[in-house]
């Protein structure tokens, strides 16, 4: 089985584990996985259902992020792009329109930099400092223009209006920070929002153990 095939496995996986639990709905969302040896990447159609992905259909596109095959690439193209071209670390970009994120940004966030507080554990190491890019209509490359200053810095950012995207090591792990960042905002919505924040000591000892960044 070659790494290609593989990567287009884990994309169909991931999208129907993301759907069938209300991760995302419709036709909304996007994943991308890089392929090996500077070959390009590949992501998922534009407007395709995320529970129902076709391993074969799944867009192909070059390292110069020229459509090579299967169907049409997502509208996201450039973002995704931008994350792959400037932290070489990355091989996953997950894109959901998940319900308490897109809400947290309709009734507003912690911060322009930290989207939500520092409420749990994992939620530091996993996931991080999280910023809010402000509403652009979908596929706006100057949204693609912002991650590309955000892409070694940060997990991910929060698109105003439109949900997580999310990148790590592989698509799977950009998922389960997807998760995590999600549940921290569901977390957050159904107290109130009257949370404290793990304190300076409780977040010094989880980057000394964990290596967290925070």
């Amino acid at each position: 089985m070659n790494k290609e095939f593989q990567l287009r496995e884990e994309i169909c996986r991931t999208g129907a584990s993301l759907y069938q639990r209300g991760y995302t709905v419709g036709s909304a969302g996007n994943i991308s996985a890089r392929l090996p040896d500077g070959e390009g990447w590949l992501i998922t159609p534009t407007d395709a259902c995320l529970g129902y992905l076709d391993p074969a259909s799944i867009a192909k596109v070059d390292a110069g992020g020229n459509w090579v095959s299967g169907d049409k690439p997502s509208k996201t193209l450039a973002l995704h792009r931008m994350v792959y071209d400037n932290n070489p670390e990355m091989h996953g970009v997950v894109h959901t329109h998940s319900t308490y994120l897109v809400n947290l940004t309709i009734k507003g966030v912690w911060s322009q930099d930290d989207v939500l507080p520092p409420i749990t554990p994992y939620y530091v190491m996993k996931v991080g400092h999280i910023p809010l890019i402000s509403y652009r209509r979908p596929g706006d490359p100057l949204v693609a223009e912002q991650v590309k200053q955000l892409a070694n810095k940060v997990r991910g950012v929060l698109l105003e209006r439109l949900g997580p995207v999310v990148w790590e090591s592989s698509v799977s792990k950009a998922a389960y920070a997807l998760e995590e960042l999600e549940e921290t905002a569901k977390l957050w919505h159904l107290a109130g929002g009257n949370v404290a924040p793990l304190d300076e000591a409780a977040l010094r000892e989880l980057r000394e153990v964990f290596n967290a960044r925070w």
